[in-house]
């Protein structure tokens, strides 16, 4: 047999007041006509099951989910590289690194070697999973906080872009 019931609630069924993530709370199933219903009270305004309770449970109010980054198709992403490459743009070398960083880490791009260019500047020289290239990336000694940044700028406009979509 299944039973069905609604979700933790928001708000106290005794006092009104908002129940916040990571509080404790108390939960109360009761039958009302044929139907179960779920009451939730803050651990203040408990002061035991009401008499037609089936059942109670303490419980935390949970934290809201974070919202799940749209995942965007690698595809799109080397096709966003390969368009960064053409243009060359110095403005946006830094991106086309971390890019190439997350093109890497997904295996859609593979590290055939880095060498340096007679100015000490290190380059990866670097091909698609699919035969592509080879493209040069010139390697921009990011501190991990600025590829943190830079990934979060990427993200950010991909989502713009997917939600505009």
């Amino acid at each position: 047999m299944e039973y069905k019931f609604r979700s933790l609630g928001k708000h106290c069924a005794q006092t009104g007041a908002p129940l916040h993530p990571g509080q404790q709370c108390v939960s109360v199933l009761l039958e009302v006509n044929g139907q179960l219903e779920r009451l939730d009270y803050n651990l203040d305004a408990w002061t035991g099951p009401p008499e037609q309770a089936i059942g109670y449970w303490r419980c935390l109010v949970p934290y809201p989910e974070a919202r799940q980054a749209n995942t965007v198709d690698v595809e799109v992403l080397m096709q966003l590289f390969e368009q960064m490459i053409d243009e060359e743009q110095a403005s946006r070398e830094r991106l086309l690194y971390v890019l190439t960083l997350f093109l890497l880490q997904r295996r859609r791009l593979k590290l055939e070697d880095s060498h340096v260019d007679d100015d000490g500047r290190e380059y990866l020289s670097v091909v698609g999973s699919r035969g592509e290239g080879p493209y040069e990336v010139l390697d921009q000694q990011l501190t991990q906080d600025e590829v943190r940044e830079l990934q979060e700028a990427l993200t950010a406009q991909l989502n713009s872009e997917w939600e505009a979509a």
